[in-house]
């Protein structure tokens, strides 16, 4: 079942939601904490996000699938800068993104390998994504009552394995959302300190991934196994001799 745009709108509007939001957005920060002069576009649910990078950039917007819907970003702008499309073929030329954020997509889509080459085909050479994807060994997963507890969650190989198959170098690989997925208030209250001691530890079981990949401008080519030809046999042959007989030669 896809997401609603409109439950993930009330969502993160929710004490839980900002709280995941605020979490994921330190590391986001981290990662692109200067895209001056680039270009940066948000597939899935992402507009929490953009809105950090809007004054930094030289142009941000979003692109929603359609099975989920699309709600108008930014919300103080006379101009929209989303628009509903098939992420599996986005109105957009080749080589075109600096920077590509996909959040609440990945885990949704029906062709995720299709995503993310497409992904690769509008990212400038050496272009990023950041993906952000349900763990699958999380209590977050397992949760329906939020976003992150619908569709397919993947475990870190696997997500590796995607990405070098669409071409991607992963180059940072990092975990949040380390407290329960519960909204009460006394659980909320220690969010923070949860999220301080799962990353120092590395604890297992972060509610998502939030990995970082380079698109590579080359094709990987398998290595090619040697062929062994036998060396054929030596059989003895018949040689004439002067007396017009033959013999063994």
């Amino acid at each position: 079942m896809a997401l609603d745009v409109v439950d993930l709108r009330s969502f993160y509007a929710a004490p839980l939601g900002r709280v995941a939001r605020r979490h994921i957005g330190a590391i986001l920060r981290e990662r692109w904490s200067s895209l001056a002069g680039l270009s940066v576009l948000g597939i899935g649910y992402a507009t929490p996000w953009l809105d950090e990078f809007r004054d930094q950039t030289e142009r941000v917007f979003a692109f929603m699938p359609a099975e989920q819907g699309v709600v108008n970003w930014p919300v103080d702008g006379d101009v929209s800068s989303t628009a509903l499309v098939d992420p599996t073929m986005m109105p957009l030329p080749d080589a075109c993104i600096d920077r590509v954020l996909v959040v609440h997509a990945l885990e949704m889509s029906q062709a995720p390998r299709d995503l993310l080459s497409e992904v690769w085909r509008i990212l400038t050479p050496g272009g990023r994504m950041l993906l952000v994807v349900p763990n699958r060994r999380s209590v977050w997963a397992r949760m329906e009552t939020t976003p992150f507890g619908q569709g397919q969650p993947y475990s870190r190989g696997q997500l590796r394995a995607l990405l070098r198959e669409a071409q991607f170098s992963p180059i940072h690989e990092s975990e949040a959302l380390y407290g329960p997925p519960f909204a009460r208030p006394s659980f909320l209250r220690f969010a923070g300190m949860f999220e301080k001691i799962g990353a120092r530890l590395a604890l297992p079981g972060a509610g998502v991934h939030v990995i970082e990949a380079t698109k590579q401008v080359y094709r990987l080519v398998g290595a090619r196994k040697a062929v062994r030809h036998p060396i054929p046999r030596l059989e003895p042959g018949l040689a004439p001799t002067p007396a017009g007989r033959v013999t063994n030669g």
